[in-house]
């Protein structure tokens, strides 16, 4: 295994590695951030052919996106059927290399699988020191950002990592559509307008920073000279939207629940700052250059902050922070951080 680091092999100067294979499953902030690595490796390998595993939710953010020639999206979730399904489309692949950036052991069980029926690979990395991966980091600090943790598992094979943020491909049908949404509600190329991502799954619910204080900060971002706020979330937010459009009013567009994923890049790179909590919609908005403000309260911003220096995270200095639970009595770590502290945050990224 690699030690230090210095690569274990140098795999851009294998001359046998034509086909490739890149898995990453979950969740969607991962799959996003995992495509700087997917970038990293398109640009060691400009010649081989790339396909990529992934779960079917995630599989719409590569359909279109040149990089690669197919995507396997099987739901691997749903047992026996679906591994076996997994295991024939990976030998049908004949992959020279496949990078595993998602490494658990179901992965590993998988790919255990795949040699003991006889499939030959090569070159396997993933991020662990174990079997079946024949080239892996060596250890890793504990408390880093996971996109490190992949990062030192492509130097280990010896391919640069030189993609600062997510790179993800939209194809001109999203671009458009976001024009329509944006012009539609009479925001043009010269409305100077934030975007709110205020949501989270329902189940994080305590990853929300709370709609009284989003409706805090909108009145704070229209003071400083902001014409529109644009609120984007799913359906699990759509409650969280409304409560912030009811207390802000009609200079707030409010477009929860009808964009897809990929909408929300060209609507994020035309804005003049995104806020957000710690959810996967933050990830697919740090794709762009646009200064963010990211508010963390059980989530560890060492670890879940989005990617790029235009990026800040925000997160109350108090005894339980980091804690990961799903219920709280009191909810302090998102209380604590004000919509002054927020407004602050952008003023220092040059967003106010």
């Amino acid at each position: 295994m690699s030690i230090g680091n210095e690569p274990l092999i140098d795999l851009p100067a294998q001359t046998d590695i034509r086909r490739i294979l890149i898995m990453k499953w979950s969740a969607m902030g991962d799959v996003v951030i995992s495509t700087a690595l997917m970038e990293d490796v398109r640009r060691a390998f400009p010649a081989a052919e790339i396909d990529i595993n992934t779960l079917p939710p995630w599989a719409p953010l590569f359909r279109d996106d040149p990089r690669f020639r197919n995507v396997i999206a099987i739901p691997l979730r749903q047992g026996a059927r679906a591994m076996l399904q997994w295991l024939r489309e990976i030998r049908r692949g004949n992959y020279d290399l496949i990078v595993d950036l998602q490494s658990t052991d179901r992965a590993r069980i998988l790919h255990t699988l795949l040699l003991a029926s006889g499939a030959r690979v090569p070159y396997r990395l993933g991020t662990h020191r174990r079997f079946p991966y024949t080239i892996a980091p060596g250890p890793q600090p504990p408390a880093v950002h996971a996109f490190e943790h992949l990062r030192a598992a492509l130097r280990a094979g010896g391919i640069p990592t030189v993609t600062p943020r997510p790179a993800l491909f939209v194809p001109t049908r999203h671009r458009q559509r976001a024009a329509e949404l944006l012009s539609g509600h009479g925001i043009g190329a010269d409305t100077r307008y934030a975007v709110f991502l205020p949501g989270c799954q329902a189940a994080g619910y305590l990853k929300r920073w709370g709609a009284l204080r989003y409706s805090a900060l909108a009145l704070y971002l229209r003071e400083a000279g902001y014409q529109r706020i644009v609120i984007l979330g799913g359906k699990d937010e759509m409650e969280e939207c409304r409560l912030i459009e009811q207390a802000c009013g009609a200079w707030l567009v409010n477009l929860c629940g009808q964009t897809e994923i990929l909408d929300l890049v060209p609507i994020c790179e035309n804005a003049g700052c995104i806020v957000a909590n710690d959810t996967g919609t933050a990830h697919v908005a740090s794709s762009t250059p646009t200064p963010q403000v990211v508010v963390c309260g059980p989530t560890d911003p060492r670890r879940v902050k989005p990617l790029g220096d235009n990026v800040a995270a925000l997160q109350a200095d108090i005894h339980c922070m980091n804690c990961y639970r799903k219920q709280c009595s009191h909810h302090s770590c998102m209380e604590l951080v004000s919509p002054e502290a927020v407004f602050s945050a952008l003023q220092k990224l040059g967003a106010v």
